[in-house]
């Protein structure tokens, strides 16, 4: 897809939000469009797959007859083959164009039956390998909200002018090598975003960041067994890291937020991860872990910054913080997900996390587990920089740390890159050559005057172990040189000046018969 197709397909994508946009606030009006767009999806690759079955009988799956006994038993067959590859079905009247085809007709009424084809498609997979993944996936599509119009004819209308605008679009996928509907839906995720303000980032990291940790987890590999993230958001994160890569094996994440868990498993599905290569899991982290066991070649994750967690003492024996000695505070729990994603980083494993600057000076507890990790374990790879304002919701100024526990070296790269961005309207941006600049420096792990610096062991432990990377980084820019003698000289030029001043001003004031005041 060339750059103006790429950008004709946002337009319409964003046209079509636009039909809702003003009913609803931006959360409200994602899950809609997404909701939608995922149906989309699943009617057509079920449809391509279907044909292909069907394709030696000279049949078209949206051709069958529901009501034909021949066909009825066909039907099964395609079933119980698209269980298997696919993980559900679709009969050819649940369809997305032919609902869609339906809407479009005059004072037709579809919405308790595409309320039924949504809650069938979910129906498909119970009993079957892919239930969990498909569990009430649809469950943020309220049809019968408020808020798509005050009567059921004006709801009606909103979603088969919606549902008519996205059947005109060809999301190719027949096309192997074209991820058309995978770019659409991380656009629309990342306009929602940007609408969203504060609460963007639950379900999005800028994709710029995503790719600097993605390709620090990825150095040096061309497949990964399995990459983690244990705060997934929409698990775009996790995608990102399959682009660096031949092979991701399997994908894993963790999701407090209902709504944005399920976006992060349409994500999975919309990509093309099979449903038995991703695990998705809804809960609190920190509190309810659930991937006991695991061990990841590849962890990134940017989890809520400086959280409230319980820090409850019955943590003091799990086994993910018990060799530290010390609990993160109940007010941040910053190195609690640290410590979460250490635990499930597997030993030949890279791991990057977004965390806010505190982390690398705060003292007391995370003082203590920052001295273990370093001094005592010497896990920590690489301490980087970046500018402030990137995010969505906070203008403060973050870093990624890196970790592996096999390291080639005793040294950590400190890595400023502060400057590195293009200022934005609303944020801050980092341009194609600061990621490549970061992650460069990161790779080579080269030593450059005011941007990168590879600190010893002992240099760290004389700073007692604080990270803070003007420590280690000389950020200083000296001023231009003075010329003293020019600056002599005008000082003396001022002095005359300044005299002749003064009096004239007396002499007007003794013309005036007043006391001069100098």
């Amino acid at each position: 897809m060339t750059d103006e197709q790429k950008k004709k397909l946002e337009q319409k994508l964003w046209d079509i939000a636009n039909v809702l946009r003003g009913r609803m606030d931006a959360d409200g009006f994602r899950d809609y469009i997404l909701g939608f767009i995922f149906y989309k999806y699943l009617s057509e690759r079920l449809n391509l797959y279907a044909d292909k079955i069907l394709k030696a009988d000279g049949l078209t799956f949206a051709n069958l007859d529901e009501n034909d006994a021949v066909h009825i038993g066909i039907l099964k067959a395609v079933e119980e083959n698209a269980i298997e590859a696919l993980g559900y079905f679709l009969k050819p009247s649940e369809l997305f164009s032919a609902i869609a085809a339906k809407g479009a007709e005059p004072n037709t009424f579809i919405l308790s039956d595409l309320a039924k084809i949504l809650n069938n498609i979910q129906k498909s997979t119970m009993g079957t390998e892919s239930e969990d993944d498909f569990d009430n996936l649809f469950e943020d599509l309220d049809l019968s909200s408020s808020k798509l119009g005050r009567t059921e004819e004006a709801k009606n209308t909103v979603i088969a002018k919606v549902l008519g605008h996205l059947d005109a679009i060809d999301f190719q996928l027949d096309d192997a090598k074209s991820d058309v509907l995978g770019d659409a839906y991380e656009y629309l995720i990342g306009q929602f975003a940007s609408g969203a303000g504060k609460k963007a980032g639950e379900f999005y990291t800028p994709q710029q960041v995503s790719t600097i940790l993605a390709r620090i987890v990825t150095t040096g590999k061309t497949r990964l067994r399995s990459v983690y993230d244990p705060t997934c958001g929409s698990g775009s994160l996790l995608l990102r890291v399959a682009r660096e890569v031949e092979h991701v094996g399997d994908f894993f994440g963790q999701e407090l937020n209902r709504t944005t868990y399920n976006l992060a498993r349409m994500n999975m599905i919309l990509h093309g991860v099979h449903y038995r290569n991703f695990d998705i899991r809804q809960e609190d982290t920190l509190e309810h872990p659930q991937h006991d066991g695991l061990l990841s070649e590849a962890i990134v994750a940017n989890p809520p910054f400086s959280a409230k967690w319980s820090a409850s003492k019955i943590f003091e024996s799990d086994d993910r913080f018990s060799e530290y000695g010390k609990l993160a505070p109940s007010s941040k729990a910053d190195f609690a997900f640290v410590q979460h994603m250490l635990h499930h980083l597997d030993e030949d494993g890279t791991m990057a996390v977004v965390l806010p600057h505190g982390v690398l000076f705060r003292g007391g507890a995370e003082g203590a587990i920052r001295e273990f990790l370093v001094g005592t374990k010497n896990w920590l790879d690489a301490v980087i920089g970046l500018p402030a304002n990137i995010f969505y919701g906070t203008s403060i100024p973050t870093c990624l740390l890196v970790f592996k526990k096999c390291k080639e070296q005793e040294d950590v790269l400190f890595i400023d890159a502060s400057t590195c961005f293009e200022k934005g309207k609303n944020q801050n941006n980092l341009r194609d050559e600061d990621v490549d600049r970061i992650v460069e420096a990161y790779r080579i792990r080269a030593e450059e005057e005011r941007f990168s610096h590879r600190a010893s062991l002992v240099e760290i432990r004389e700073n007692d172990f604080n990270l803070n990377i003007p420590r280690y980084v000389d950020t200083f820019e000296p001023g231009p040189e003075v010329d003293l003698e020019a600056v002599t000289a005008r000082i003396h030029d001022l002095n005359v000046e300044m005299a002749e001043v003064d009096e004239t001003l007396r002499a007007f004031c003794a013309e005036l018969g007043l006391e001069a005041p100098v």
